[in-house]
């Protein structure tokens, strides 16, 4: 881990590496997933072996858009007057709306995955895209708004990668299974396992 990072409230699993000038708070990283520099990430559940490249945001937080004003002032009001607390209940509303990323994703430079979005297992985000709905396991978006570019396993391989869970692996059974993961093509690996 990086020493010039923000990591708040936030609880990273085993092998989690998180890139300079990144940003972490009110969060969850699963094992072996890992942020490349400035990344911003708030009130996030992400998986295992998630791919997160640099400038990308996850969780983006909201302004109030019903209100007169959509300044921080609203919500951040101590930091203006003495008098005038902080809107607790705006920042609890705000950590409330998580994102929820699965395992084995890769999320593009520059992209952005905006509150109580979920990205299915095997999901790629390609750079610079702007995720706004749910997307299914094993698919490719792209786009601003992200929309459907190809599927990245066909279905039928898709559901039998989510159901074998290889992420949920020990170690040691990755390390073993480490030469089948570089050179099999998936239904070659899920044959060889049991998939």
């Amino acid at each position: 881990m990086h020493p010039e990072c923000d990591i708040t409230e936030s609880t990273l699993g085993a092998y989690v590496e998180i890139g300079n000038g990144s940003r972490v708070v009110h969060s969850s990283l699963g094992d072996y997933s890992y942020c490349d520099r400035y990344a911003d990430i708030a009130n996030a559940r992400i998986g295992k072996f998630s791919n997160i490249a640099a400038f990308s945001r996850i969780g983006a937080t909201d302004h109030p858009l019903h209100t007169a004003a959509c300044h921080h002032f609203l919500y951040r009001s101590d930091d203006y007057w003495d008098d005038a607390p902080r809107d607790d209940a705006f920042f609890a509303n705000r950590k409330s709306r998580v994102a929820t990323i699965g395992h084995d994703t890769w999320i593009g430079a520059g992209a952005m995955i905006k509150p109580e979005v979920t990205l299915g297992h095997g999901v790629i985000v390609a750079a610079g895209a702007v995720v706004t709905k749910d997307v299914e396991p094993y698919t490719i978006v792209a786009g601003t708004p992200a929309k459907l570019l190809r599927r990245r396993q066909p279905r039928e391989v898709a559901d039998r990668l989510v159901a074998l869970a290889w992420w949920d692996w020990p170690h040691d059974m990755l390390r073993k299974a480490l030469e089948d993961f570089r050179s099999l093509k998936a239904e070659a690996f899920l044959e060889r396992y049991g998939g």
